[in-house]
């Protein structure tokens, strides 16, 4: 994570007999996707400024089991679940944050029938809810007037109806929020969904994530804003395949605000 970061460990807390508010999951992708990591790393920067008391699990958090449960293999997602419910029911953990909806679709939604019960959010609600108690604030200079996309994960908004904290946070970076065709309930899949990531697409006329590039590209923006680390990745390769990557951005929320504050 590079030693300008403050990352402490529930192992570390937990010696010293302190609790954290908040365990920030990390999540595969945050963890050792190049790309992700500086979502991770944005997000952890917001974190210590406002002076937020989290840590994370390190080497004992393991993948939630999102994509073996979603390509079919029950058995394999309930035993990468135990074992990690295992791990945070013994920390005592109550509430968990993480940037990535397939993490937090399967924490907040899955765990608790396997004995996992936790207050889980998206880290754009709780940036949101930061911003709401006054317990950080948005310099929005940066992203004036800009205009800005947001696509929706499917599992933050279809799945568990979280549409307006994402677009509260662009709205207040005083950027110009313009919307795509299908957004929100309405919303397009990008196509990593399912475990689809980490595998080619069967034969077809065209990719769904270029078909989702080119929805956002309709909206003339300066920048795709997403919220999950699969969509970045998906987006990232539709705006390449365009090649548009010079003059359009795709970014996290996180980032932005990060970029926001000169973090």
């Amino acid at each position: 994570m590079g030693s300008e970061l403050k990352v402490p460990t529930m192992a570390e807390l937990f010696a010293k007999g302190e609790q954290p508010e908040v365990l920030f999951w990390v999540g595969c992708a945050g963890s050792f996707d190049d790309r992700a990591k500086k979502i991770t790393k944005a997000f952890v920067k917001i974190l210590n400024k406002a002076k937020i008391s989290f840590a994370v699990l390190g080497t004992e958090e393991s993948c939630t089991g999102d994509p073996a449960k979603r390509a079919g293999n029950e058995f394999l997602f309930q035993m990468q679940a135990v074992t990690n419910i295992e791990v945070l029911n013994g920390y005592e953990i109550k509430k968990v944050v993480t940037a990535c909806p397939h993490c937090f679709n399967t924490l907040k939604n899955e765990y608790p029938g396997l004995g996992g019960n936790y207050e889980v959010m998206h880290h754009t609600q709780f940036l949101k809810q930061l911003l709401d108690e006054g317990r950080m604030t948005i310099k929005g200079g940066t992203f004036k007037g800009k205009r800005i996309t947001f696509h929706d994960p499917c599992y933050l908004g279809r799945a568990n109806n979280v549409f307006e904290a994402p677009r509260d946070l662009i709205k207040r970076l005083d950027a110009e929020l313009v919307e795509m065709k299908s957004c929100k309930t309405r919303g397009l899949c990008c196509g990593a969904g399912g475990a689809q990531m980490f595998k080619e697409p069967e034969k077809g006329n065209k990719d769904i994530n270029v078909e989702r590039t080119e929805q956002a590209l309709e909206t003339q923006p300066e920048i795709i804003a997403v919220a999950c680390p699969f969509c970045n990745t998906m987006m990232t390769d539709g705006v390449k395949d365009k090649e548009k990557e010079t003059t359009i951005s795709v970014m996290d929320i996180a980032e932005l605000i990060a970029k926001a504050d000169n973090l």
